[in-house]
């Protein structure tokens, strides 16, 4: 409890910093994809790769625990997306549903568990993404598209640059291969730009939001269902399950995450309502301020 004030409180201060360059319009929206693509592309790697270096590697039964608790949660979400909401029109559907199985566990999530448990946590998150980054590109496009390309999906999973940052970070830690400090230091100093980019980020996110037409019935059903009753569920089945308290804290705080980002992208290019997509986006990462806040409270 004693780390997570300040954290929250860091991260409450760098997300009000992004949410005030934006709204004074020191930066514009495109500033805004151009930093998703540094972090996601050139910060995040770095960072995850770094998680790895100076660690044991004797977790392995950590990392098969975390990603086969990502394997059911995905398996849930997808189940939960296509039952949880009847009656609404098939643009909205598509979006609800993509945003149950995509959440923003990959730009959000990293920092998040990287402040609550360390490197450790870090590294665990970078497993638990692999199965959702396989979903989001196969399943996730067909919810849109109604075509699935399975070639498509793996090209797109195998170089993704978190994947490889990950996959190489194994590599590194199990054969205990030796990275020298000339190129360790700039890996560590780009990737200790993450938590300050993403939250900032998420202030620019924030700072967009119109109050007066944000919210309805479903939007607030959606978030119920995203950033309480999922981390529940998983939260409860992890008290059954024989795994560690930093399996069990990453992958409810992961499962607490907001809908992702690329339910807006994908909704835009396909024209399934994008401006519900975009209200579902903004209106569930503002709720997750206090949501995680809370999980954090139980899990540590």
């Amino acid at each position: 409890m004693d780390k997570l004030w300040p954290l929250e409180f860091n991260i409450f201060v760098m997300m009000a910093v992004g949410f005030l360059i934006r709204k004074i319009k020191v930066l514009g929206k495109e500033a805004e994809r151009v930093i998703t693509d540094l972090v996601l592309y050139v910060v995040l790697p770095c960072n995850i790769f770094n998680s790895f270096l100076g660690n044991e590697s004797g977790a392995a039964g950590d990392y098969l625990a975390v990603l086969l608790i990502s394997i059911g949660i995905q398996l849930l979400s997808l189940a939960y997306g296509k039952f949880a909401f009847p009656g609404e029109s098939a643009d909205r559907r598509c979006n609800l549903s993509y945003a149950m199985i995509c959440s923003n566990a990959g730009f959000l999530g990293n920092a998040v568990t990287e402040g609550v448990f360390g490197p450790a946590g870090l590294m665990l998150t970078s497993i638990y993404l692999i199965p959702q980054r396989i979903m989001m590109w196969s399943e996730g496009l067909t919810i849109y598209t109604g075509v699935s390309n399975v070639r498509s999906t793996i090209k797109k999973v195998i170089t993704h640059p978190c994947v490889i940052a990950c996959l190489l970070g194994l590599l590194v830690m199990a054969l205990n291969i030796p990275i020298p400090t000339l190129l360790q230091t700039p890996i560590q100093s780009i990737g200790r730009c993450n938590t300050p980019l993403t939250m900032m980020m998420i202030g620019m996110i924030l700072s967009e939001i119109d109050l007066k037409h944000l919210v309805d019935k479903t939007i607030l059903r959606f978030t119920l269902h995203r950033l309480v009753l999922m981390p529940l569920i998983v939260y409860l089945a992890c008290l059954l399950l024989p795994v560690g308290k930093i399996v069990a804290g990453v992958s409810v705080l992961l499962a607490a995450m907001p809908a992702g980002a690329t339910t807006t992208m994908l909704s835009a290019k396909y024209n399934r309502d994008p401006a519900f997509a975009t209200k579902l986006v903004v209106f569930t990462t503002l709720c997750s301020v206090p949501a995680i806040f809370l999980w954090s409270m139980i899990l540590i």
